[in-house]
Order: structure tokens, then C-alpha cells, then sequence
């Protein structure tokens, strides 16, 4: 019986063979359209489905598994531009610039005037450091989109970054004509006026960020440190302290008000403040560099030294550390330790560092 069952079933599968066999050309080449028809409907389905699915991963900022979604969506669909363009989003978010660049080199031979990937490529050679090929994207996006304000903002942190202040403040001025209402765009603007001491121009763009958008501490921050260095500190300390009734935790804030605190011979209220600043953040080598200053400001250069010897540890390369433990130094006697600290301070281009040791040690 199993003998008769196995024979009946060669016996169907050799009449299935012969009837395609019998088809015509004609209707060979309707059956196999009808096939591939299906084949591509099935891979367009997918590729939708995965770059939802993608979209879906993306909003949740799980950004690996939603490059992965992408990268199906591409396999089933080589001309699906959308999955191309955010997958880049995606590896730009893990830093993967490499891995964008050639997600965006692959998506511009589809799409060559597609503004927004020039814009991300540009993003991805900045993160990589390639200063000229990301001014040449951000340039291209420019032409093809010059009412974007991100992109002139974008350009505008890559000069920056290259020391170009005054370009800076071109890209940033483009923004604020774009976007008026950019309370980041004036905040930069005013960073880049600071750096090139226009400090009048930066207090303006610092206080006019702050009217924007009153929440940002960091804007105050930078306003009151301009306004200590133009010595109007009743006002910088008023800066700090609205900086600190937004963020409580904002440990910079403690650390420059102290030193506004140093400038105004408060000394006490100094050392409260770099306090603040290391109790929130241990690891901040400038608050404790500072709270030596102050330290031996009161005569107490044990626990001068102490903090210098802190800051070193925390930061080797921080200048004003070895002057102020230099100075503490020399207070309790050690002349050539304060000598070899004053070296290093001047080795590390500190001009205090240099005066100390040219003025008292012989070499």
C-alpha cells in the first residue's frame, strides 16, 4: 500500500511537468511577467514595511536597530531615496560618519540636487573633522536652499571651530535674518563677539538670547562672565544667580561666580562657590585650581596646595594650577618645588607662570 501511494504521487508530479511544458511562448512570457509583477510587489511591500518600521525605531532613538530596518528597505527597494537619507540621519545620531557619508554618496547618484543629504554629508565630514569637504556640502546646500537657516547655523559652528570668529559671525547673522526668534543663533553670535574682545556687541547679543528664550542657562552663564570681564559685577552676579535659579546643578555657574566673587575681594563667598561647583562636579580641575587661589588669598596655603595638587591630578595640563601651587609652595618654604611648577605654568604658555619663574628662580 505505501508502495501505491508513493507511485501515485510521482505519477501527479509528472503530469504538473508536462502541462508547463505545453505553454506556448506567449504564455511563458505572460506567466513569468505575472511572476516578476508579483516578486516586485512582494519586495516593494517590504521595503515599506521595514522603513516604518525603521521610522518607528528612529522616533524611539533606537537608531542601530532602525539603520538596520533601512538597510532592508534599500536591499528590497534600490531606488527608495526616503530610506537612504534617513538611514544617514541614523548613523549621523551614532556618530557613524564614515558609515553616512557613504549612505549619502549612494543617495546623491539617485537624487544629485537633494539639499537636505548634502546637508548631512556636511554634518558627517564636520564630525570627522574634514573641515574642507564639509565647507563644500554646506556650500551646496546653500545653493540649493538658501532660506535654511540650520544649514547657516551649522556653517557657522564649523568656522568656530576653526577659529574663523569673524565668518562665524557672518553664518550666525544669516541665521538671525532668517529666523529672528533663534535665541542660539544670538547666544553664538555673542560667543564669537566675546572671543575677538567686542564685548559690548557680545553683552547685546547675550542679553538679547536671554529675552528670547529666558530658560537658558548657559546664555546667562556666558553674560555674566562677559560682565566680569568688562568688570560690571554687581551685574554679572546678577546673571549668575538667575543662571542658578534655573539650574540649580549648573556647576560652571558656581565656578565663575566665584571668580567674580575673587574680583570683588569676597573672598569667602569665592570659596563657597568653587565648594558648590566641586560638590556637584568632583572632576572640575579649574574649581578646585581656583579655590587654591582663594585659599592663599587667606593665608591658608596648606589647603592651597592641597587644591593645586588636586587640580594637576585631575588636569596635568591646567597652567594656572601650577602657578597657584607654586605660589603656595613658596609660602611654605619650597622654593625649588615653586620653582619647577612655575616652569611647567610657563611651558604650558602660562605669561603669570613666566613672570614667577623669571623673577624669582635663576634658570
Amino acid at each position: 500500500m505505501k508502495h501505491l501511494i508513493l507511485t501515485s504521487f510521482l505519477l501527479i508530479g509528472s503530469f504538473v511537468f508536462g502541462q508547463v511544458e505545453d505553454l506556448t511562448p506567449e504564455e511563458k512570457f505572460y506567466r513569468d511577467s505575472i511572476m516578476l509583477l508579483n516578486e516586485n510587489n512582494a519586495a516593494i511591500e517590504l521595503s515599506q514595511t521595514s522603513y516604518n518600521e525603521g521610522i518607528e525605531l528612529f522616533t524611539q532613538k533606537k537608531f542601530k536597530e532602525s539603520i538596520q530596518k533601512f538597510s532592508i528597505a534599500i536591499t528590497n527597494d534600490p531606488n527608495f531615496t526616503p530610506a537612504y537619507y534617513n538611514k544617514a540621519v541614523a548613523q549621523n545620531s551614532i556618530e557613524d560618519y564614515k558609515g553616512a557619508i557613504g549612505t549619502l554618496n549612494s543617495l546623491l547618484e539617485i537624487k544629485d540636487n537633494y539639499a537636505k543629504a548634502y546637508f548631512q554629508r556636511a554634518r558627517a565630514y564636520q564630525g570627522l573633522n574634514d573641515i574642507i569637504n564639509a565647507e563644500k556640502d554646506y556650500a551646496k546646500t546653500i545653493e540649493l536652499d538658501p532660506q535654511n537657516p540650520r544649514t547657516y547655523y551649522n556653517f557657522g559652528t564649523l568656522k568656530f571651530m576653526q577659529q574663523d570668529y569673524y565668518g562665524a559671525i557672518a553664518q550666525f547673522t544669516k541665521v538671525i535674518m532668517l529666523n529672528p526668534e533663534d535665541a542660539y543663533a544670538y547666544n553664538d553670535r555673542g560667543s564669537c563677539y566675546r572671543m575677538v574682545e567686542k564685548y559690548t556687541e557680545a553683552i547685546k547679543d547675550y542679553e538679547e538670547a536671554a529675552r528670547k528664550n529666558e530658560n537658558l542657562a548657559f546664555v546667562l552663564n556666558n553674560l555674566g562672565t562677559t560682565k566680569t570681564k568688562v568688570k560690571m559685577y554687581q551685574e554679572a552676579l546678577a546673571a549668575f544667580n538667575r543662571a542658578l535659579s534655573i539650574d540649580p546643578n549648573f556647576y560652571l555657574a558656581y565656578n565663575n561666580r566665584g571668580v567674580t566673587h575673587m574680583k570683588m575681594d569676597r573672598i569667602d563667598d569665592a570659596i563657597k562657590d568653587f565648594t558648590s561647583a566641586i560638590e556637584i562636579n568632583g572632576t572640575y580641575a579649574p574649581a578646585y585650581s581656583n579655590r587654591s587661589g582663594a585659599y592663599f588669598q587667606k593665608g591658608e596655603f596648606d589647603k592651597a596646595k592641597k587644591d593645586a595638587d588636586k587640580a594637576i591630578q585631575l588636569n596635568p595640563s591646567l597652567a594656572d594650577a601650577y602657578v597657584n601651587r607654586g605660589m603656595a609652595k613658596e609660602m611654605l618654604r619650597d622654593l625649588e618645588g615653586a620653582c619647577e611648577d612655575w616652569h611647567k605654568a610657563r611651558e604650558l604658555g602660562s605669561e603669570a607662570g613666566k613672570q614667577y619663574h623669571s623673577g624669582n628662580c635663576s634658570n
